[in-house]
């Protein structure tokens, strides 16, 4: 049993008292056996650690709750720290100019990546297959929209996916045509998902995930995140990461909570039989490193490129169906909830997290008083009452705050156009109304660092861009230290473990991060300066600077 003495710090525990900066009251703790065994002032935790086996002064600096990324893509985003990054680019000319210059620096490659193009980065915002043959013709190339939602192809591409004049569009999905009729290089929703995407997981090799698993753990690690509940997990995925637990004795630098995805079949039958896949894989996999908690629904796109369902038509009077109709989605949660499995539903807009919240009220009804943990995912515009309704239901809400940024906030904007705006990305609403909120990043769709995240939640300013113009967005700040809370406590409560994990908090998991800068002190701008100088996980070092 080995016992670690903490000295000479400023330790925020995160427990969330009615003055949050009543939390940051302890100089000291003790590890014990991966837990905090005594945190508070110096003089007793020398008392109750007489004789340690090691003591690390931490020179004054701020000791921080681990952080829990709630929405994250584990694989995907090992993936996307290796592609072309777009998010960046601000012109279709730079877009091109990156291309270029990544074809120069490779010229063997057979597929060149790329992630994180905006929609108003594009003329009107309509990418064509003809724009990336300019600079790049002679192998294919797959670009995922900063979204996830679309994916952006050249004629070489749509040539390897076998997309024709002739190729139907997937349920849920749309391939985009010129005015013959011909695609014409845009993939949207489920025609990404099952074309680019089934693409790359048939050419990438488990060499290739490996690496990707490993770039991931990597630097979360160096962002002091210890927890991330993983979205829309998938056999590929799922096997990379157990590969990586196996590579370190059944253990990993941090804990991962996935969701399994299903998607809609049109069929109930074949939509149940993933539900009881989901099932036995959560039966199987439920170590505290790496275990399978619910599944994930995707109901509809997003409003960046007008995909995500709303109750009223967007600023060019178009709108979008649910991905799930509702006959469809009902009996899959109804099956999802008797299993004892956490439902996560993507819901961007209004009428999709009506729909999912609709959904979850006819399983309560229908399966009766049981032991549940749902969520919404995202949330960018809901319907008013919406964060009422979901804190009476007991429903987690999953948001985003540097989706917000304003740097990439233009577009969103201008596809509402009306009183919407201002009320999106509303986070306040669900803390107003008690509701369990819990932050996310959703990388790779945008950047992965936490304390970057934090910043948009307590400025509303961009991260990506601090010269930027403030959001347009009327919608309220959240404490820095409120917002710590969310990515912490509420966080880990999210998948249900509120009771050993996600504080600073003797007989809790010894989850915590050291930063260079008092974060709570300083300026809110320093939340873009400060650097990650310790993480431990378990009691164990997983990164130190």
């Amino acid at each position: 049993m080995t016992t670690t003495l903490y000295l000479n710090g400023r330790v925020f525990q995160g427990t969330a008292s009615a003055d949050p900066m009543d939390d940051v009251d302890a100089s000291a703790f003790v590890v014990r056996d991966g837990a905090f065994a005594f945190v508070g002032g110096e003089a007793d935790a020398r008392a109750f650690a007489a004789e340690p086996d090691v003591t690390v002064d931490l020179g004054g600096q701020l000791v921080l709750p681990g952080i829990t990324d709630a929405h994250t893509h584990l694989v995907m985003m090992g993936e996307a720290l290796g592609q072309v990054g777009l998010t960046d680019a601000r012109d279709l000319a730079e877009v091109q100019r990156l291309l270029a210059e990544a074809r120069a620096a490779d010229p063997d490659a057979r597929v060149l990546r790329g992630r994180g193009w905006l929609f108003d980065s594009i003329p009107g915002g309509a990418p064509t297959a003809a724009m990336i043959d300019e600079v790049v013709a002679d192998v294919p190339v797959y670009l995922d929209a900063n979204d996830y939602h679309s994916c952006w192809v050249n004629s070489a591409a749509l040539r390897e996916l076998g997309i024709t004049r002739e190729t139907p569009d997937p349920s849920g999905g749309r391939i985009e045509r010129d005015a013959d009729g011909e695609p014409n290089g845009m993939l949207y929703e489920t025609a990404a998902v099952e074309y680019a995407w089934v693409q790359r997981d048939l050419a990438m090799t488990d060499t290739d995930r490996d690496a990707a698993v490993e770039r991931v753990l990597a630097a979360y690690s160096q962002a002091g995140v210890t927890g991330v509940v993983d979205m829309a997990l998938n056999e590929v995925a799922l096997d990379a990461l157990q590969r990586a637990a196996d590579r370190r004795d059944g253990q990993l630098p941090l804990r991962v909570a996935a969701h399994w995805l299903v998607s809609n079949a049109d069929d109930d039958a074949a939509n149940l039989e993933q539900v009881e896949r989901a099932r036995g894989l959560a039966t199987k996999y439920a170590s505290p490193w790496l275990r399978v908690v619910g599944i994930k629904l995707i109901l509809d796109g997003t409003i960046d490129a007008c995909t995500a369902a709303m109750s009223q038509p967007y600023s060019d009077g178009s709108n979008a169906d649910a991905i799930w109709p509702a006959e469809r989605l009902l009996p899959v949660v109804a099956a999802a909830d008797a299993a004892g499995l956490q439902i996560a539903m993507h819901a961007i807009g209004d009428a999709a997290s009506t729909m999912a919240l609709d959904a979850l009220e006819a399983a309560f009804e229908a399966n009766g008083d049981i032991v549940r943990r749902h969520r919404i995912e995202h949330l960018e515009y809901a319907a008013p009452g919406t964060a009422e309704r979901m804190a009476a239901l007991g429903i987690t809400a999953s948001m985003q705050p540097v989706h917000a940024d304003p740097a990439i906030l233009g577009n969103w904007i201008a596809q509402l156009d009306d009183d919407r705006v201002e009320r999106g990305f509303a986070w306040h609403e669900y803390e107003d109304a008690e509701t369990t909120l819990a932050f996310s990043t959703d990388a790779p769709t945008a950047p992965y660092g936490p304390l970057a995240n934090l910043y948009v939640a307590a400025t509303r300013e961009s991260a990506l861009d601090p010269s930027f113009p403030a959001a347009q967005v009327l919608g309220r700040t959240v404490p820095i230290e409120r917002a710590i809370v969310h990515a912490t406590r509420d966080a880990a409560a999210s998948v249900g473990d509120a009771s050993w994990r996600g504080k600073i908090r003797e007989g809790f998991a010894a989850d915590f991060f050291v930063v260079d800068t008092d974060v709570l002190s300083e300026p809110a701008a320093s939340l873009l300066t400060a650097r990650t100088v310790l993480t431990v996980v378990g009691g164990r070092v997983t990164f130190e600077a």
